[in-house]
């Protein structure tokens, strides 16, 4: 129950930023929409969001925590301690060489990033001025990913998963104060980034001094430690992010196909609400669960921890991924169609919200079963598997791009992911680390029988409501509720009466927490 437990903090603080999200992508459809400012903004920002990705939510977590939980266990806090400060310093060293490099080399990066733009100079200069503003983001997001670390390693989870909500409270405050009294959304919304991870990096070197992990910066030196957290986070850094590659690979194909950047960015933005949610918090809670275990030598206790996972994965993924699949017009249509986006670009994005639907429970998958390899400190395996995924997404993508345009390369990128998931079972599998204990094997048929359920109620209720969608905006949100809440409420029905989850199991964890 302690999996549950702290997955009910990550879970609930991100949850907190994905809504405050969604306030923001909703200002930002109102205010930029899907024109020129909205691509050369998406592609400036997708940039150091792809690396705070990577770094807040994969490699860097995956090398570090267990090296820093190893030397907390073994050595203590002060050995702990000072292995932090070491990477504090080598990182900060090596992050202001990159960016300086990236701002000064910011025109070849978005003409590699997005080659389609080169062919309209005002919208390719803007996008350049855009990501040199917002790329020392990196830089802050990537130290506080380290005091994220020092702090999930002390089972504080708390302050890590509240630092994102910053981010979208200054991108409210750009857009609903600033942009109405100064215009130029593109450069505020690109100053907020910026302000936005200083911020983050504040909050945490406060909570982590709280914590007594008050850091030094001494000066930075290579030690035996340094080099094996650096060797960890080389293949770690294309592992962990294999979601951000596949997605930089659309984002250069889509370039060529006028607003495609945008429909595949709005389309992003609500499908990660389940996968931040549900994703990211079991991957930050399982690290230091599983590292633990595996060091105390108990692999079936380790065993347990991933069945457990994937079983609240899926119980909590697969409806959410029926549901962005059969009702993706309705959610778009109520969270996004106002202002300067349309019907038009409201089906375009519905279609590639589908899409990435389909891949969604991969994407989730992918974050609860990388942790069975870092936790052994073996980043190289999920390093090779990238490797496969990422050279099918571009062959899939480039394949699927001319008949189905920018839902092809949504399509694409789930179809990689799942081969990714596909390939960490059967590695882990094979190694004896992993295999369906016999309540998974139970379970998921079960969860899977009660979301097909759910799926078709879906979709019969959004024919009947159909009209609903094409009226003011009161009724447009009054059927998107009842599509909601009516499946919510016949999924959470079906799971209990199909067994896929049990009364006494849902009181014992809140009696726990």
């Amino acid at each position: 129950m302690a999996l549950i437990r702290s997955f009910a903090t990550v879970g609930g603080y991100t949850a907190l930023s994905r809504v405050l999200g969604f306030v923001r992508e909703i200002l930002i459809a109102y205010f930029v929409g899907t024109g020129m400012v909205a691509d050369a903004f998406f592609v400036a920002f997708r940039l150091p969001n792809m690396f705070r990705r990577i770094f807040a939510e994969g490699a860097f977590n995956a090398a570090f925590v267990p090296l820093f939980a190893g030397r907390l266990e073994d050595g203590g806090a002060t050995a702990a301690k000072a292995f932090a400060e070491q990477a504090l310093a080598v990182l900060l060293t090596g992050l202001l060489a990159l960016t300086a490099a990236a701002m000064a080399a910011m025109p070849w990066v978005i003409y590699v990033l997005a080659p389609g733009f080169a062919d309209d100079p005002e919208k390719f200069a803007l996008t350049v001025e855009l990501g040199q503003i917002t790329f020392p983001y990196l830089l802050f997001v990537a130290l506080a990913a380290l005091l994220g670390g020092v702090l999930n390693s002390l089972y504080r989870f708390a302050a890590a998963a509240a630092a994102p909500v910053l981010l979208n409270i200054f991108f409210i405050a750009a857009l609903a104060i600033v942009v109405p009294l100064a215009g130029a959304p593109g450069h505020v919304m690109a100053w907020a980034v910026a302000a936005a991870g200083i911020a983050q990096f504040l909050m945490l070197h406060v909570a982590a001094a709280r914590a007594g992990m008050s850091l030094r910066l001494p000066r930075p030196r290579l030690t035996p430690g340094m080099r094996r957290l650096l060797r960890l986070m080389v293949p770690g850094i294309l592992s962990a992010g294999a979601m951000q590659v596949n997605l930089m690979v659309a984002t250069i194909i889509a370039s060529f196909q006028a607003g495609a950047v945008s429909f595949l960015y709005f389309a992003d933005r609500i499908y990660q609400l389940p996968l931040g949610l549900i994703g990211i918090g079991l991957g930050v809670v399982l690290l230091p669960d599983l590292t633990r275990k595996i060091r105390g030598g108990d692999g079936e206790a380790a065993t347990a921890s991933l069945n457990r996972g994937l079983e609240l994965a899926m119980l909590l993924t697969l409806p959410a991924a029926l549901a962005l699949v059969v009702i993706p017009l309705p959610i778009v249509v109520v969270l996004f169609e106002r202002g300067a986006f349309d019907r038009t670009a409201a089906y375009a994005t519905a279609a590639a919200l589908a899409a990435f639907g389909l891949g969604l429970p991969s994407f989730v998958l992918v974050k609860v079963l990388q942790p069975g390899f870092f936790a052994r400190e073996d980043t190289k395996t999920p390093f090779k598997i990238t490797v496969l995924s990422v050279v099918a997404n571009i062959a899939l993508g480039l394949a699927l791009f001319w008949p189905l345009k920018h839902v092809g390369l949504a399509l694409a990128t789930s179809l990689a992911m799942w081969l990714n998931t596909g390939l960490l079972a059967l590695a882990l599998r094979r190694r004896g680390f992993f295999a369906l204990d016999r309540r998974s094997k139970a379970r998921l048929p079960r969860i899977a029988l009660a979301s097909l359920v759910m799926a078709v109620a879906l979709w019969l209720a959004q024919e009947a409501l159909n009209d609903w969608f094409y009226a003011d905006p009161l009724t447009r949100i009054t059927g998107l509720l009842l599509l909601v809440g009516g499946g919510i409420l016949l999924y959470g029905a079906g799971a209990l009466l199909f067994g896929a989850v049990r009364i006494d199991e849902i009181r014992a964890s809140f009696k726990r927490a």
